[in-house]
């Protein structure tokens, strides 16, 4: 399945249906009168979160929806039926913008959610709603409302306890999947991956998210590369993991650039919790790894851990400490949660 994280979507609801101009003729009955029903109310849209979804691939083939218009007011006083609603499936960490991609209308993180973009115009009266003492058989009837129409953004960021940043080829894909069930593209060249991949890891019997995204490079922020629009896929993660490459000439130099990036990019990226570690040790002697270890330290300001995804160096401490923070965070958001569900 092709990975999308961004549509464009045209939406309609349903306009109301129109009332009826109607008059009882009925046998034995000495005066009849207005029995004009009223139009049902047009179909709403509605958004929906279901589980098993992981892309907007769905919307690349269909751009427009609509629903259906209201039926409209019959004699005999019957009311038209309500037009269909229309439901669009997403998957959890959708967000929907307006047609300028920049105001928020909702942000859909639990499965099972449900929000309604579109009502429905309401149905119109018939003629028996005007009948007065003065007019007993009135000739009107209202016509539907119209249904509302946009254009709206659909953009996913994947939910995830953990994120994983760094240059191309610092070993995130290679980590992915020596920790979790994933089975990311592994390679010796830059950009292997490229699209954002998902892993369930496991230590001390507790389980978290990590989340993979493409490598970033200097000048991501202004499109170079691949660019940072998959960093939004990170934004929800409660830590950082930045991986550095022990191949690198200068480790310090490489995190400072992935660094520049994140706080360009902004959205509270650079204020997360991060924890640094030089990966690929594996493939450096013990003088060069003392000396990359320093360069690193320096930089970011912390001794990182050291991590080798293929001998297994490093990678129980690493998750640990990334289930330490993630405990820790999952805490301070419990009370937080509690107070506003006991404030309903």
């Amino acid at each position: 399945m092709k990975f999308l994280d961004q549509a464009k979507v045209y939406i309609r609801s349903g306009n109301g249906g129109a009332g009826s101009v109607s008059f009882r003729r009925e046998k034995f009955i000495e005066f009849g009168g207005p029995d004009g029903g009223d139009g049902g109310r047009g179909g709403d849209v509605w958004l929906e979160v279901v589980d098993g979804l992981n892309t907007l691939i769905d919307y690349r083939y269909q751009q427009h929806f609509k629903a259906q218009t209201g039926v409209h007011g019959m004699g005999r006083n019957m009311t038209g039926a309500k037009g269909a609603d229309i439901m669009l499936k997403v998957p959890v960490g959708t967000q929907v913008y307006e047609e300028d991609n920049e105001t928020l209308i909702c942000d859909l993180t639990q499965v099972g959610q449900r929000f309604r973009l579109a009502a429905g115009g309401n149905g119109g009266f018939g003629n028996q709603h005007f009948k007065t003492s003065t007019n007993q058989a009135p000739r009107r009837a209202n016509p539907g409302l119209d249904g509302q129409e946009m254009w709206v953004w659909l953009r996913l960021k994947l939910i995830a306890d953990a994120g994983l940043v760094g240059l191309p080829n610092a070993g995130k894909s290679t980590f992915l999947a020596a920790v979790t069930a994933a089975k990311p593209k592994i390679a010796d060249y830059p950009f292997t991956t490229l699209h954002p991949g998902l892993g369930v890891a496991r230590i001390d019997a507790r389980e978290f998210v990590i989340a993979d995204i493409p490598g970033l490079i200097e000048g991501a922020h202004e499109g170079v590369g691949i660019g940072d629009r998959f960093l939004g896929h990170v934004e929800r993660t409660r830590v950082l993991l930045h991986l550095v490459s022990a191949q690198e000439e200068n480790p310090g130099k490489a995190y400072k650039t992935v660094r520049a990036e994140l706080e360009a990019y902004g959205h509270g990226l650079a204020d997360k919790v991060e924890i640094v570690a030089l990966s690929q040790v594996d493939t450096l002697d013990p003088d060069a790894r003392k000396k990359k270890v320093a360069l690193l330290k320096r930089a970011a300001g912390r001794a990182p851990i050291l991590l080798s995804a293929a001998t297994r160096e490093g990678v129980e401490e690493t998750l640990r400490a990334l289930m330490g923070e993630v405990q820790a965070s999952r805490a301070e958001a419990e009370p937080a949660e509690t107070d506003d569900r006991w404030a309903k």
